[in-house]
């Protein structure tokens, strides 16, 4: 078989996973970004062209969870738009800078505290439940989605933990709504950041589209799955993705020697 045509399966497969990780929780990106590194692309254009598959990925998704009845119209809307401003500046920031390792670390203790505070936090009652949608909490939410899409557009990477931790304490919206909102967040946002990446000339199309095919699958699917199995299950897979993220950002080659290791033995 011809060695591209294997390219664009595996991409397709490994874009599959990633949509379905990315609609649960988080850190599909962490899958897609170094097989597209593994095929050639380069990391800057690598960044660029998973933004292709996360756009079409996210139409599938937000159209799944509607299809459920899972929606939050419009306040999704507001904190998108806000989003979205910090997206253009990351967006910029990503194709003129080169990420810092430092960065990376902090953002693996980051990504730790995240799901500490999701695990920890305790039991509501009914009164605490309650939506906080209007007034206050909304231009909180605002202000606190201006700097997840300013991150969203630099990295994109673990931007779900993100955005899923600001939604459950600020605005106390369930997990199952809050992946709905997200998608929605990321969708809009992610257009503006692909503009600026075109421009930068950062984008490997044909990439891009073929990953979107497995990634618009694994959201469809997963996006309608994931309403009926509700919030524990969305929790426990937060879990899992944020400390493999965790350990990926600190140690960025632990993976690869486990994977060699494992080989070894056979």
């Amino acid at each position: 078989m011809d060695s591209s045509i294997l390219d664009y399966i595996f991409l397709v497969i490994v874009g599959l996973i990633a949509g379905g990780i990315n609609i649960l929780a988080g850190g599909g990106s962490l899958l897609t970004l170094p097989m597209l590194i593994f095929l050639g692309v380069p990391p800057s254009v690598a960044n660029g062209t998973n933004r292709i598959a996360i756009i079409i990925q996210n139409i599938f998704a937000v159209r799944g969870f509607q299809s459920k009845g899972v929606s939050s119209f419009p306040f999704s809307i507001y904190l998108a738009l806000s989003a979205t401003i910090g997206a253009i500046i990351g967006a910029i920031l990503a194709v003129h800078y080169v990420k810092d390792d430092v960065f990376n670390k902090i953002l693996g203790v980051v990504m730790v505290v995240v799901v500490i505070f999701m695990v920890a936090k305790r039991k509501s009652s009914s009164q605490e439940l309650m939506e906080r949608i209007t007034g206050k909490y909304l231009w909180l939410g605002i202000i606190a989605f201006f700097f997840v899409g300013l991150y969203g557009g630099f990295i994109q990477a673990g931007v779900g933990f993100i955005i899923l931790l600001a939604l459950s304490s600020i605005n106390r919206i369930s997990l199952v709504k809050s992946n709905a909102i997200k998608v929605f967040v990321a969708l809009v946002y992610s257009i503006a950041a692909v503009a600026v990446f075109t421009h930068g000339d950062s984008i490997n199309w044909k990439y891009g589209l073929i990953l979107s095919v497995g990634n618009a699958t694994g959201g469809w699917i997963v996006s309608r799955w994931s309403v009926n199995k509700g919030d524990g299950l969305i929790k426990k897979v937060l879990i899992v993705m944020v400390l493999v993220m965790a350990i990926k950002l600190w140690f960025p080659d632990f993976y690869t020697i486990l994977a060699n290791q494992i080989l070894e033995l056979f």
